[in-house]
């Protein structure tokens, strides 16, 4: 309950920042409808010379479009800009602010900042899931759902643990935000199905950069598409990342010299 108090409280805080440049809303409108025309012109492209890819039919692909759309949203809303402001805190050694605070120091690191605008791609990633699940009909159902909620969740925590992992770096490597650009680069793969790619690089998408259990397997849950073997190794390895960037963290931390050193 702390931690969504705290949420809230930085959503509002989030919010009244935001408002300062509402500039900042049209643009990042305009941003995502374009990243959303670019995503259904290459579908089209695709399925106006094949019915599937790689097994995949339209509107499954649209599924997982929409599931890019959402878990990138949450990303680009608070995982993201939260990151940034954390590598900052160290470089500048304020994370001393933070570490004083009466609350855990990950979490508060985690949410401090959020850019209330990015909720654009959130909204448009569930719309394009509904018009996808309009086109299953039948085909979906409460199993399905189930395990979709179950593989959103655990794909957004591999993101999560994946980002903070590589920010504490931070804590030895102070020039940290190019490998934020990579990831972002890779991440854009994420908008197609895993398995259109060579063995070598849906390897490394699945098990160093978490981008096939983000997009891909929640995506596979909506097409019934998804086995209880691939879910249970989705929430297993959730579990070990988050608690492995714990682990991390906290042995990070250990090697910060705060402001006062």
């Amino acid at each position: 309950m702390t931690a969504l108090r705290l949420l809230a409280v930085y959503i509002r805080v989030g919010i009244l920042n935001e408002l300062e440049y509402r500039v900042n809303f049209y643009v990042q409108l305009l941003q995502s409808f374009i990243g959303l025309f670019t995503a259904i012109l290459g579908l089209s492209i695709v399925f106006t010379h094949a019915e599937t890819l790689a097994g995949w039919r339209q509107f499954e692909i649209l599924a997982l479009v929409g599931v890019y759309f959402l878990v990138g949203g949450f990303v680009r809303t608070i995982v993201q800009p939260s990151m940034a402001r954390f590598i900052e805190d160290v470089r500048q050694g304020t994370l001393d602010f933070t570490l004083t605070k009466p609350a855990d120091a990950q979490m508060l690191v985690s949410i401090k900042q959020v850019e209330i605008w990015r909720t654009v791609d959130i909204v448009l990633g569930i719309a394009l899931i509904g018009i996808a699940l309009v086109q299953l009909g039948a085909e979906f159902g409460l199993a399905k759902a189930g395990a979709f909620g179950i593989a959103l969740i655990a794909g957004a925590a591999m993101v999560y643990s994946f980002w903070l992992i590589l920010s504490t770096t931070t804590f030895w490597f102070v020039r940290m935000e190019n490998i934020h650009v990579i990831f972002l680069a890779i991440w854009e793969s994420g908008r197609w199905p895993a398995t259109i790619y060579p063995d070598w690089l849906r390897a490394m998408m699945t098990f160093i950069v978490p981008v096939a259990f983000a997009t891909t397997v929640p995506a596979e849950a909506l097409a019934g598409r998804l086995t209880g073997e691939t879910l249970l190794l989705a929430v297993v390895l959730a579990v070990a990342m988050l608690v492995g960037s714990r682990l991390f963290w906290l042995y990070g931390l250990r090697h910060y010299s705060g402001a006062s050193a």
